[in-house]
């Protein structure tokens, strides 16, 4: 794997080892951040189930302004330290070794605890990508349904993007995400979500 473009363009990255792990592709990769490249300026990005951290890395190379990685299996978060480590990226970053929806419960509540210090809340996010394993079906729906059942989370007008399997289906909404483009290469598919002006009356996932 390398990074594609940007400050780290054409510089490895170590991935972890066995099947348990599957990084994105440095095709897939490339065609996930030309769509996104007009966000990624200053772009406050999450990326979630991130394994290596090829995805975050990527975002960091190309301009955004902070990355949370968010990984609980040991191997995957050794190899996602020594990735940062490897290319010298000091700042700008926050790991979280636990499970994606132990972190976005957190980040919920953190968002929704009311005070005069906003500043002093989590920052929203701007784009998030998920990438759970394939055969994890609950893991989609459960996390798209969080993301888009959960104020304070994202961003107005924030970009959620899910890659999976070609043959499996993801609804169309989830809460107040909606999808608006779908993408297909070989065998894995990007389904990109947005915030919608007004969610719907009934959610097509049940939340974690």
């Amino acid at each position: 794997m390398r990074i594609i473009a940007g400050t780290y363009g054409s510089r490895r990255l170590d991935a972890p080892p066995g099947l348990n792990t599957r990084p994105s592709s440095d095709r897939l990769r490339e065609t996930l951040f030309n769509v996104l490249a007009p966000r990624m300026r200053g772009a406050a990005f999450l990326d979630l189930y991130a394994g290596s951290g090829a995805v975050g890395l990527e975002a960091l190379s190309r301009g955004a302004a902070r990355v949370t990685f968010v990984e609980r299996a040991p191997v995957a978060l050794k190899v996602l330290r020594r990735n940062l480590e490897q290319l010298g990226i000091e700042s700008g970053f926050d790991v979280r070794a636990e499970s994606v929806a132990a972190f976005l419960r957190s980040a919920a509540k953190a968002s929704s605890k009311p005070g005069p210090h906003e500043a002093a809340k989590p920052g929203r996010y701007e784009v998030v990508f998920l990438d759970p394993p394939y055969d994890a079906a609950v893991e989609y729906a459960a996390t798209l349904g969080l993301l888009g059942n959960a104020p304070g989370i994202l961003a107005p007008g924030a970009r959620v993007i899910a890659e999976h399997r070609r043959k499996q289906s993801l609804e169309d909404r989830y809460g107040s995400l909606k999808r608006v483009r779908l993408l297909e290469q070989g065998d894995a598919t990007l389904s990109f979500y947005e915030t919608a002006s007004t969610p719907p009356e009934v959610s097509t996932a049940s939340p974690v």
